[in-house]
């Protein structure tokens, strides 16, 4: 009868609805994360003259934290598809707190890379069951609820600039300690979550349960299975566009604002406009790529983000300074556009490992772009930091790609 409907059709209902207060929830605990995070990048400029840090070593910096931050997500992300744990997400975060007091008060190269290694460690055992609880929260709208995430913690990346600005030049080092209170707010916030996500586990086991035959709205949630050979050449495709997208964001991110120094004479403070820029539309493009992705598809949307950026990176190395603003900020929309998307494409490709997934998206294939800022800092110690930056601008390339990818079929 159409007044009524079946207890399984009510519960697909509860699994598709999208909660939104969640998905803000650990948006925000990203965004506290990715800020204490871009700290150590923030720092860049500050300990390079405190310390007397030469362009190798930090690039080193650099390194050590994708390294840390993003490698160990697969190894965690295996793990908590086995035994999800929800108390490690205040356990990362206390992590990042140890990080942050050692970065203000490291007194050498050696020991700020350990404070590094805290804020890494944290960052790692916090993302994979920061997506499980965004997987949970999604319903049937996987790239928003995607998008939702990520913005947190790409508007975390963008605080960088301004932190350089506004708290390490009249700082210096030391201005590291308010790093701590993040931690601390990011806790509270988890308060609020972890038991909402210990409830979604008690009563929904893994957070991918196979569809079964007849199983309504629920079902149509899962995605179509692909062969295995299919999923290892689309995992292996997908490394490459995320490494050619992480090792251009190592590039703008860690060197940028010294080439704009050197090259244009700009001050510490000016040369955080256009990477501040950079980032913030970075926050845009992420938000806009996921509501554009559930609508034309995650491969298309990928194919868009990383080649579609590709002529505005060729450009910007050799652009006037005026010109340099409103180019760098459609570059960092177009480029962002299609992280979130390629998480969720991961996820579909391996429906039931859902950390192992996020982890090799977010994680391995973006640390191992950590490779990048040695790479790029140890060249521009010896050919120069012009033509590093000319050379950096083909990665996007890499993005054509991704018209070999399989269609996503949801």
């Amino acid at each position: 009868m159409s007044g009524q409907s079946s207890p399984s059709s009510a519960s697909a209902a509860v699994k598709q609805s999208t909660v939104f207060s969640i998905l803000v929830a650990i948006s925000s605990v990203h965004m506290l994360n990715d800020s204490m995070q871009s700290v150590v990048s923030a720092l860049f400029p500050i300990v390079e003259n405190s310390l007397g840090l030469k362009l190798g070593q930090i690039g080193w910096i650099a390194f050590t934290l994708n390294m840390t931050s993003s490698v160990l997500q697969p190894v965690v992300g295996i793990l908590s598809d086995k035994k999800p744990a929800p108390w490690m997400l205040p356990v990362g975060m206390a992590c990042s707190m140890v990080g942050m007091a050692g970065l203000a008060y490291a007194p050498n190269f050696w020991l700020l890379l350990l404070a590094v290694v805290f804020v890494g460690l944290g960052s790692a055992v916090f993302h994979p069951e920061g997506s499980r609880v965004v997987y949970f929260a999604a319903g049937g709208r996987r790239g928003l609820a995607q998008s939702i995430y990520q913005v947190g913690g790409n508007f975390g990346q963008a605080l960088a600039p301004l932190m350089t600005i506004y708290i390490f030049v009249p700082l210096g080092q030391r201005g590291a300690v308010f790093g701590t209170f993040l931690a601390i707010a990011a806790i509270i916030i988890l308060l609020k979550v972890v038991p909402w996500y210990s409830v979604q586990l008690a009563e929904k086991g893994k957070p991918a349960p196979k569809a079964k035959p007849g199983g309504g709205a629920a079902a149509s949630l899962q995605p179509p299975l692909y062969s295995n050979k299919t999923i290892g050449f689309a995992l292996g495709l997908l490394l490459i566009l995320v490494f050619a997208r992480s090792w251009y964001a190592a590039g703008i991110g860690s060197f940028y604002q010294f080439f704009l120094q050197s090259e244009y004479g700009l001050s510490i403070k000016q040369a955080q406009v256009p990477l501040f820029l950079f980032m913030a539309a970075g926050v845009v493009g992420t938000f806009f790529g996921g509501i554009l992705a559930d609508r034309f598809g995650r491969k298309q949307m990928m194919l868009f983000s990383i080649a579609g950026s590709a002529p505005f990176a060729l450009l910007l190395p050799h652009l006037s300074i005026e010109w340099v603003y409103p180019v760098i900020f459609i570059l960092g929309f177009i480029l962002q556009s299609g992280f979130a998307v390629s998480v969720v494409y991961a996820q579909e490709l391996m429906p039931g490992k859902v950390g192992m997934a996020s982890g090799l998206v977010t994680g391995l294939a973006f640390g191992m772009g950590g490779l990048g800022a040695i790479a790029f800092g140890t060249a521009a110690d010896h050919y120069g930091l012009a033509d590093v930056m000319v050379a950096c601008s083909v990665l996007p390339l890499f993005g054509l790609l991704s018209i070999m990818l399989p269609k996503d079929r949801r």
